[in-house]
């Protein structure tokens, strides 16, 4: 996938540049139905990108495959070199995070806002 606006079932990516990074703004749910669109476009700007932001901020329903698809990319993009970090993590989301000890493995930016216009 390589658009700019993949529009899905549940889940809705938009992807764009701000500053020295690819932003990639998710909103609806991250269900085991739909984890492999946000996996797929990821790995796709991974070998074209040297940082690359997941905001959270309209993702309103995370559940285990999500989880393990930004796990997958945090280690896919390790490897390449390119720094992947999440943001705006909601608290449904940031208690998954807390649960499966895996809070502290995204290098998180805080709860700062990154619009694209």
């Amino acid at each position: 996938m390589n658009s700019t606006d993949a529009s899905l079932p549940r889940l809705r990516l938009r992807v764009g540049a701000k500053e020295d990074a690819t932003v990639v703004e998710c909103s609806g749910r991250l269900t085991a139905d739909v984890a492999a669109i946000l996996r797929n476009e990821v790995r796709y700007l991974i070998p074209r990108s040297k940082r690359i932001i997941i905001d959270l901020t309209d993702l309103t329903h995370m559940d285990s495959s999500g989880l393990g698809a930004l796990v997958g990319l945090y280690v896919s993009a390790r490897r390449a070199s390119c720094e992947l970090r999440l943001i705006n993590l909601n608290k449904q989301v940031r208690e998954l995070l807390g649960m499966t000890n895996l809070l502290s493995v995204f290098e998180t930016c805080g709860q700062f806002f990154i619009k694209m216009p």
